[in-house]
């Protein structure tokens, strides 16, 4: 992977523009015929002159839903948005300040069922062609956000599996101060496949998933 001046989307990106849209999804995480709530991810990548990355937020503790979790910048889609493409650049705008007319869209993924939040989530797949400095907004949802090295999500030092309570296991990686898993690991996993970016990597590397990060709210 190399990086490019802000602009057009780099080269390095045109792979995953063109397979993203048809990546398979698994049994388990497609949606239920009715039932399901409707929202969207903004998957950014850009290059902060460290070479390519990925936007990552760091959700609160205190969130009813997802508390304390890396995540896509997203959310439910309302009422007043165009789509998921709408939704997850408004998202991103009022999460961390990202500038919508600063991001070129390249795709949408299929759409990705989380069952413990009921979601059927669509990733948007963007260019950050001018980049604006992380906000965290002030109500508290998002603590901080992060632009992580692509190199770093594909180190094989940073990869490992995580095992939920429940007996769940998934992919996770150790980048930033942050531990991403769950559904956030998954796609990150996905999408480095689909880019030709994965490294070998120890999957028999199991951690169990530290307390307060289950998706549960923490107690205060």
């Amino acid at each position: 992977m190399t990086g490019q001046a802000n602009g057009a989307a780099p080269g390095w990106l045109a792979r995953l523009a063109r397979e993203a849209p048809g990546m398979p999804v698994p049994p388990v995480m497609r949606p239920p015929s009715a039932g399901s709530r409707p929202s969207a991810v903004l998957v950014l990548f850009g290059d902060g002159g460290g070479g390519p990355d990925l936007l990552l937020v760091q959700r609160s503790p205190w969130l009813r839903r997802h508390a304390g979790q890396a995540a896509f910048p997203g959310g439910a889609i309302e009422a007043g948005d165009d789509g998921p493409v709408a939704a997850a650049l408004r998202e991103a705008a009022e999460e961390v300040g990202v500038v919508p007319s600063g991001v070129e869209v390249l795709a949408q993924l299929p759409e990705l069922f989380i069952a413990r939040s009921g979601f059927a989530v669509t990733p948007v797949l963007a260019w950050w062609r001018h980049p604006a400095p992380l906000r965290p907004a002030h109500d508290g949802e998002v603590v901080s956000a992060a632009r992580v090295s692509l190199a770093d999500l594909a180190d094989p030092a940073n990869r490992l599996t995580i095992r939920h309570p429940s007996g769940f296991t998934g992919p996770a990686f150790q980048v930033h101060g942050m531990l991403v898993w769950g559904f956030t690991a998954a796609l990150v996993d996905r999408l480095l496949s689909l880019a030709g970016w994965e490294r070998p990597w120890d999957a028999g590397r199991v951690e169990e998933l530290p307390p307060g990060l289950s998706g549960l709210p923490a107690s205060r």
